[in-house]
Order: C-alpha cells, then structure tokens, then sequence
C-alpha cells in the first residue's frame, strides 16, 4: 500500500524522539533577531562560527526568521521525504504524520540535489525545481521551523546534466547551477524562489567544462577552465558578475556549505571560502604529505562544520573546517556513499558496496553496521544516504523502498517506508 509505513521495531516513533525538539522550538518562538553574522552554538559547535556569506543575504537574517508569506511557523523539523521515480512522477512523505502529497511531474532525472528545501531535478536540458514546503532556518545560535504548500515553481534552461550548489538557507542567498555543455553559469535568488519565482541574479557564460557555480555572500565561486577543459582555478565573483578575488584549484570537484565556510574539493586540498561585510577570503587546506587519492564529493549533515570526502581511495576524507584540517578514514572498499554526521559520537555514517550501512566512531572504528539493504537499481535510479539529527535514509531503486536507520543505536532499522513513488531518487527535506 503506498505511503505506508512498516515498523521494524516497537520502540519510540520519529513524533517521540522529536518531542524533545518540539519542546525547544515552542519556547524560542518569540524570540528576537540576532545580528548577522553572529556566533553560531549548536550540538558540537563553537561560538564563533557564522553562515557562510549569509550576513548581507536578501532575507536579512533578521525580524523575519525565513518566514514567507502563506507558510505556518511548526514546533519541530517538519522531515519530508522527496521520492521521484525514473519517469518524473514526485510524491513527498511526511515523516512525522505519514500524510503522502503527489506532485509534478518533472523531466526524468539524471540527478537531485537538495538544499533542504527544495530538490533540483537535472538532466541535459535543464533543472526542474521542487519545493517541499518543509524547510528550517538557521537563526544561527537555534533554528525556526516552517511548512507551506508544496509546488513545482518552474525551471532552469542549458545545456549538460548541471551540478548544482547549495547555501546554508533556503529563503536567503543564492543557489548556483553550472551547465557543462554551455558553460553556462546561474546565480538564483533564494528569497524569489522561496516565493515561487525563480529569479536570475546573474548568468556568466565560460567555457564550457565540468564546473562549479556555488552561492558566496552576493555574489558567487565560480570555476575557471583552460581551453582543453582542464580546471585551474577558483575565481570569486560580486553580484554583477565582476572578478574580486581569485585562487588556483586545479581539478576542482565537489562543493558544500557549511556553518563556517563554503568548501570546494581540489586536487591538493580544499578551497574554503567565507564571504563577511563585503570582504572576500580564500584559504587552501592542503591534503597531508603521501596523503590518499583526492575528495571529489562532499557530504555532511546539513551546516555541520566536518563533512566527509570520497574520491578513488578506499576509504573516506573527513574535511574539519573549524580546525582547517583532514583525516584519513581508511576502509576495506570505497563505500557507495558516505556523510558526516558531525555529533557528540562524530559518527560517519556509510554506504558499503554490498548494500549494508556502517556507522564508524570519530577514531575509524565501525561501530555498527546493518544488513545488505540495497540491491542493483533496475529502473534507472541511484541509491542515495542522507542523515540528520536522529536518523538516516538510504532508499533501494531495485525495491522503491527507503530504509530509515538509528544509526545511533546500533544502526537499528527503524522503519522500512513505501513511498507514493518508487523511490529512485530520493532527498530529505525540513532540515
């Protein structure tokens, strides 16, 4: 039966394990606007950290607290889950009701990309732009949750199956997308599309290559490529589209955002970049001497400070960019994916090749680990892993199914959930 959902155990729902949350979020309803840019605490943080070119975005940061027009302000992460199956057809799943909305359908997609709002559906024409009406925002030192009716706003022309780059608010900012084929580079309004327009701020055209068009403050990192395709360096562009500062980043592959620092992946290390009151800072983190193959991916949960890399080596890079630092995580196999959860535990959750999700320790040590989960996809789609606060979800193209995991507690499966559907590709929203 779609939308069900099939509990593998009797203890506590994801509604309980919330409540705690719900708690919080009643008593900072009412609170008032910190400046931007101020200090940034949360379960593993320090004071001191800040959003990453957040300070001067268009939704102010301020008395709004990314609230728009139409949506309803809820107690605790209103978690969705996003399928869309290999055809387009969308249905969204919410996590803590089991209430099923069915939308679209988008084109059929290459690949999604979430910036916990919205899921960006590429192919080689174009993007298809979802938007969840779940989303958090980040208040820096707490977060406001909010639910608004969910639609499929519109979409994004060029040509190449484009990589697309997130920033730490869904109502503020920019999301940048990169058409390898054009070489065309887009800038897109957080706060328009938050209102269901989608809005150009700026669009460069390069040469083309595989590239990267990742939001910064106003204005944007954008890659540069010699005339053979090959990536040199990174360049930092304002709002209108002009040069303001440059660095070499030969290679460049994968991008992320984090509480402190936008993060792109070189062949010798990492560009962390930071964009406050106008200025615009690039700093290399540099791989340690004799170090493994190179980061081409990056995942984390959503504005942690540590994020994890994958590239050709067995085993996982863990990126701190508070410490301006790597670590080496070595393992049998190259996993199919693998996150940072950045908690108390510094728990990094993994997708092995057999299908099994491992959980590992801050020190390397496999903590935990499930059974084979994950078969061969037969309908064209891509097993994903996503985590949050509590859990993760790992959906199997071959069955249309997702798996959530306390991957706190033994990596227990916490529910296996059909989905209106199959769940070919699948993203979580409300975070």
């Amino acid at each position: 039966m779609k939308g069900t959902m099939f509990p593998h155990s009797s203890r506590p729902s994801r509604t309980a394990a919330l409540a705690g949350v719900a708690a919080l979020g009643i008593l900072l309803a009412g609170c008032s606007a910190s400046p931007a840019g101020a200090p940034a605490v949360d379960d593993a943080a320090t004071a001191g950290e800040a959003a990453a070119g957040e300070a001067s975005a268009s939704d102010d940061t301020g008395a709004g607290h990314g609230k728009i027009e139409g949506a309803v302000e809820a107690p605790e992460p209103p978690l969705h889950l996003v399928s869309i199956d290999a055809g387009g057809s969308v249905s969204l799943l919410d996590l803590l009701d089991g209430t099923e909305t069915e939308l679209g359908p988008v084109r059929a997609p290459e690949s999604v990309t979430t910036d916990g709002r919205y899921a960006f559906v590429a192919d080689d024409r174009g993007v298809d732009i979802v938007d969840s009406g779940a989303w958090t925002w980040d208040h820096v030192d707490h977060f406001h949750y909010y639910r608004a009716t969910p639609a499929v706003p519109g979409s994004v022309e060029g040509s190449g199956v484009a990589t697309v780059a997130t920033g730490m608010l869904s109502t503020a900012g920019g999301t940048g997308v990169f058409f390898p084929e054009s070489g065309e580079a887009v800038l897109l309004d957080n706060a328009a599309l938050s209102q269901g327009e989608i809005r150009e701020t700026l669009r460069l055209e390069v040469a083309p290559h595989d590239g990267i068009m990742a939001p910064l403050g106003t204005g944007a990192l954008v890659t540069e490529a010699s005339s053979g395709g090959d990536v040199e360096r990174l360049r930092a562009v304002d709002a209108e589209g002009s040069e303001v500062d440059a660095i070499a980043c030969a290679d460049a592959s994968g991008t992320i955002t984090t509480r402190l620092a936008l993060v792109v992946g070189c062949a010798d290390g990492a560009v962390l970049a930071t964009a406050e009151e106008g200025a615009t800072e690039l700093t290399k983190v540099p791989y340690p001497e004799g170090a493994a193959p190179a980061a081409t991916e990056f995942s984390a949960r959503k504005g942690r400070p540590t994020v994890a890399g994958l590239g050709d080596g067995s085993g996982v890079w863990l990126l701190d960019t508070r410490e301006q630092s790597w670590r080496w995580i070595p393992m049998p196999e190259r996993p199919a994916a693998a996150t940072a959860v950045d908690d108390e535990s510094e728990h990094l959750v993994a997708l092995a090749p057999d299908g099994s999700v491992r959980v590992f320790d801050g020190s390397g040590a496999e903590v935990a680990a499930t059974d084979p989960l994950v078969g061969a996809a037969d309908g064209g789609g891509r097993a994903s892993l996503t985590v949050d606060a509590q859990r993760a979800y790992v959906n199997d193209p071959a069955t249309g199914v997702v798996h959530e995991i306390d991957y706190a507690d033994g990596a227990r499966v916490a529910r296996t959930l059909e989905l209106g559907t199959a769940a070919d590709f699948v993203v979580e929203t409300g975070r």
